[in-house]
């Protein structure tokens, strides 16, 4: 009989604190992150499976005009903040509550290698940009597969729970098709390994309608 895995009941960084691993590797995403979209000032973001604290986003929040936040388990404080739309639930289900076209940009960082259904989120995270939005990326690479299981299995370093949980790893060849068949073109794609190959990182922009 084919066992069935319970979903998530937690979010990341929910039932411990981030290593120094962890906070390193929110720190890159988060460099390269700002590299990419530049001023966050005045805009609508969405940050999709943030974590429970939503590390990043918190960086960004006096900035940004509204940020709408999805995960399992949010924490109270993101929850009570009048800029933040939290959402908590298991993705990309929970996108369901996002409005078509309401954001300018959309984050899925460290997110999609825990999901069954890759397709469908980034269909999902399309579906919800503006004409014009950015869409940021972020995945651990096949070399970041010995890395983090290294890290979790070995050295304790990163929560043994999180690896458990991935369904997939992509380098640029494995993750730029799924960018493609969710309508982004490829003109508009920009997909690289990131993190000295540990991770891959794409950039995708929505093109606006011709007049």
């Amino acid at each position: 009989m084919r066992q069935v895995e319970a979903p998530r009941r937690q979010s990341f960084g929910a039932d411990r604190p981030l290593t120094f691993v962890d906070r390193f590797g929110v720190w890159l995403s988060g460099r390269s992150i700002r590299r990419a979209v530049g001023s966050f000032d005045g805009l609508a973001i969405g940050d999709f499976g943030c974590g429970h604290r939503a590390s990043f986003v918190r960086t960004v929040l006096p900035a940004v005009r509204s940020a709408t936040l999805v995960d399992v388990s949010l924490a109270g404080d993101l929850k009570a903040h009048p800029k933040v739309r939290a959402i908590e639930g298991l993705l990309p289900d929970a996108l369901a509550e996002v409005a078509d076209g309401s954001l300018d940009v959309a984050m899925c960082i460290s997110a999609l290698e825990h999901l069954s259904e890759p397709d469908r989120m980034l269909l999902e995270c399309r579906r919800v940009l503006r004409p014009g939005g950015t869409l940021v990326v972020n995945v651990p690479s096949w070399a970041g597969k010995r890395f983090l299981e290294f890290s979790a299995f070995r050295l304790g370093l990163s929560p043994p729970e999180e690896m458990d949980d991935h369904k997939a790893y992509y380098d640029p060849k494995d993750l730029w098709p799924l960018l493609r068949r969710a309508g982004f073109l490829p003109h508009s794609i920009r997909c690289h390994r990131h993190k000295a190959g540990l991770n891959t990182f794409a950039v995708c922009r929505l093109d606006t309608p011709p007049r």
